[in-house]
């Protein structure tokens, strides 16, 4: 039986982010009902759209008329949970928002995943990816190497926006199951964003974290280098230990001694050191072919990879070996291949049943029929969160390992980072362990020293889960892997993550997030014809913190049926390839995925960002329409005369047209150019600076920040929430612990409970 069994959810979401929501839950046995228009998914053309909307069940139906209205609402009536996506207004239009549908169905979990946000100027625009990430100011996180803001190739926000919505939507089953009451869960395409920047998104008083220049990453230790042969790799020796390896292979130990560097692993990192070293490793690298160095670097445990095409890394053993590349059979298409299960899950595992299936609405209705509506008073709001009573322990360091812990604090559960003494090493990069570290408490006991690792085991003792990110063989070393913790507490949940997966000829190795970033071909994508492009999001890190915050859900959702604990294993290269779904889905004449360039403004012409006199912005135009109107809006019809609308659409990012819009915009100021642009219906949005978000009236009222003071770096500005509850309220309160903070506290707190079982 799967972690979702018997759990109805009505899904009327389209696009990416909705579908791939439920996709998870649907993996892991719930039954997905995806409610279409009668013209279908708007996505419904996209490869992706195959592997989104695997093992559902689809219903399509007119919401413009009553019947189809009926039948929605009586599916609704017979669900667990119901997901929307529209824009806001349009559930109120429909008499499907939050406040109607609860209160008639006291037991639903309503969720809905508004691409951009609850409210706001910005939160109206028709649903693009592209737009968000200007709005949200994702664009100008990224590396570039002429200071501009920069689109990604790949739709890494809508893939954040599910992967943290399926984490929501599985914390919010989790209460429902304890409480037996429903709720309202928001969950915008501003918290995609808030999660994947969480590590990006923050300042100490007016200092903000750095933005790297040029696209091959700041550090000399974390870089891609290109070869003899013309080829690249990344060297990923963020950890000291790593790095000094790498020097010896590389004969360069005497950089350690250069000036500014003085012995110091932390004085890489000053912008007046780093570029000198860059150079002696630029120049090293260049000597060899890529394949020699990899084997040199490889044979010493340094952790490397190659830039490869994304396609080759799909076919690879490795991707095969942990289950990531599935096969399904479409009578038209022929044989479909996607990315299979990101999770394992040892008593209730996750599958790949079949494709979408249309079905009778009246057949799921006689199969389980709607429950009659309710009237009376709303239950009253409980804070602390959905996860409020659940304890884990995070084990887990850097990115990957650690932030799962946060989300989980973020949704209301107690967490304890249990350190060693030396700490969690990712401390030593500052703010960006703050922001992946909210919500925590820290104590610090050596695993290693018998007697400390009692006391761990009896804080296992009264945990619900247990997350880390160790190597293979490291829990059996230290005595504490599922075996052993199971044996003090049969209701544990153990949580790891590794690099390559737990099988394959990969599976030993160090992983990093650029390393994957460089062999999975998400690096070459986004550089296309040009040099390969180091993404400053650590999109392998935050989405495999993600799924598996999700897959510990999903554990202890099936605890509360079965009374038990069970493993949850999941890897950086599952998510390599998960958050390439849409890119890698493959079928016999699929269109080409995009590439990107350098500093890559986006597709097309009328898809891209524009400089204006004192900033940038995005346009998105879809229809023949909207071109017509931008043409009207920027006072030069003549355009439409030059350009056929049809043909305008396609037009290259660096063709004529886009020379036009470029030339037009950099004489405006932005603001003139976006009332322009939105009094004709022009998608389109301003690409808001780094610094710029933390006054942006959108974000504010969104509610995207919160502030705390902080001992080591003062008043600290953060990212606030991943979604937003209506009973069971949530967020941030809790600053990032210093290292061994709450030690005495938690095992004073140890102690008390003993004596009281004791007593």
């Amino acid at each position: 039986m799967s972690a979702f069994a018997g759990i109805r959810i009505i899904d009327f979401t389209q696009g990416i982010a909705g579908p791939m929501a439920t996709m998870m839950l649907a993996d892991f046995g719930a039954e997905v009902v995806k409610v279409e228009p009668l013209e279908g998914d708007r996505a419904q053309h996209e490869p992706g759209y195959w592997c989104w909307n695997r093992n559902k069940l689809r219903v399509r139906l007119d919401l413009g008329t009553y019947e189809g209205r009926r039948l929605a609402r009586d599916l609704i009536a017979s669900a667990d949970a119901a997901v929307f996506d529209a824009l806001p207004g349009e559930l109120e239009r429909l008499g499907f928002d939050a406040g109607t549908l609860t209160a008639r169905y006291p037991g639903l979990l309503h969720v809905w995943m508004p691409p951009y946000a609850p409210r706001g100027r910005w939160s109206v625009l028709p649903p693009e990816e592209q737009l968000l990430a200007a709005v949200s100011g994702a664009c100008w996180f990224q590396f570039s190497w002429d200071d501009v803001p920069v689109e990604l190739v790949t739709p890494q926000l809508a893939y954040a926006h599910a992967l943290i919505a399926a984490d929501a939507i599985a914390a919010g089953l989790l209460e429902r199951q304890r409480s037996g009451l429903g709720q309202a869960l928001t969950v915008g395409g501003i918290h995609g964003f808030a999660v994947v920047e969480s590590g990006g998104a923050l300042r100490a008083g007016e200092v903000l974290r750095m933005r790297s220049p040029g696209a091959r990453g700041a550090l000399p230790n974390y870089r891609l280098y290109r070869c003899a042969d013309g080829e690249w790799l990344f060297l990923g020796t963020l950890m000291p230990h790593h790095f000094y390896k790498a020097l010896e292979v590389l004969d360069l130990f005497d950089v350690m001694t250069m000036p500014g560097v003085d012995g110091e692993f932390a004085n890489l990192m000053r912008p007046e050191v780093r570029e000198a070293v860059i150079a002696r490793f630029d120049a090293r690298f260049a000597e060899r072919p890529r394949e020699e160095w990899l084997a040199l670097l490889e044979a010493a445990g340094v952790p490397r990879a190659p830039v490869w095409p994304r396609e080759r890394w799909f076919e690879s053993e490795q991707v095969r070996a942990i289950g990531m590349r599935a096969e399904l059979g479409h009578p038209e298409l022929g044989t479909i291949v996607m990315p299979g299960v990101p999770l394992r899950l040892s008593e209730t595992p996750g599958s790949i049943r079949g494709l979408i299936e249309d079905v009778d609405p009246a057949t799921l209705l006689r199969e389980r029929p709607p429950v009659p509506p309710q009237h009376g008073e709303p239950p009253p709001a409980r804070p602390g969160g959905p996860l409020a009573g659940i304890r884990v322990l995070d084990l887990g360091m850097v990115i990957a390992g650690t932030f799962i812990g946060a989300i989980l604090a973020n949704f209301g559960a107690e967490v304890i980072k249990v350190e060693p003494p030396e700490g969690d090493p990712f401390r030593q990069y500052g703010l960006g362990f703050a922001g992946y570290n909210q919500g925590k408490r820290s104590v610090v006991l050596d695993l290693k020293d018998p007697a400390q690792r009692e006391m761990f085991y009896r804080l296992v003792e009264g945990a619900d889960a247990v997350l880390d990110n160790y190597r293979l063989g490291v829990l059996e070393r230290l005595g504490i892997d599922y075996p052993t913790l199971s044996r003090r507490n049969p209701r544990i949940v153990q949580a790891s993550v590794t690099g390559y997966g737990s099988t394959g000829p990969m599976a030993s190795l160090p992983g990093f997030d650029p390393l994957l970033q460089a062999q999975s071909g998400l690096m070459a994508a986004q550089g296309g014809d040009d040099e390969p492009v180091f993404h400053q999001i650590p999109v392998n890190d935050t989405a495999t913190s993600m799924v598996a915050a999700f897959g510990i859900l999903a554990a202890l959702f099936a605890r509360e049926r079965t009374g038990r604990g069970q493993r949850v294993e999941t890897s950086l290269a599952a998510q390599s390839i998960l958050f390439q779904s849409g890119e890698l889905t493959w079928y016999a004449g699929r269109p080409a995925p995009a590439k990107g360039g350098r500093d890559f403004p986006g597709i097309r012409a009328l898809d891209r960002l524009y400089r204006c006199r004192d900033g940038w912005l995005a346009i998105v135009c879809r229809r023949e329409e909207e071109f017509h109107q931008l043409c009207a809006a920027l006072g030069h019809p003549e355009w439409a005369g030059r350009f056929l609308a049809r043909d305008a659409l396609q037009q290259s990012n660096d063709g004529p047209l886009a020379s036009l819009l470029a030339e037009v915009f950099a004489e405006m100021e932005r603001d003139d150019a976006l009332e322009r642009l939105l009094a004709r219906g022009v998608p389109c949005a301003p690409a808001l600076r780094i610094e710029e978000i933390f006054a942006s009236p959108w974000h504010r009222e969104n509610g995207l920040f919160w502030e705390c003071e902080h001992p080591q770096f003062g008043p600290l500005t953060l990212v606030r929430s991943y979604a937003e509850w209506s009973r069971t309220p949530a967020g941030f309160t809790r600053r990032p612990p210093l290292l061994g903070e709450h030690t005495e506290e938690v095992l004073a707190e140890l102690a008390e409970r003993g004596a009281a079982a004791a007593s």
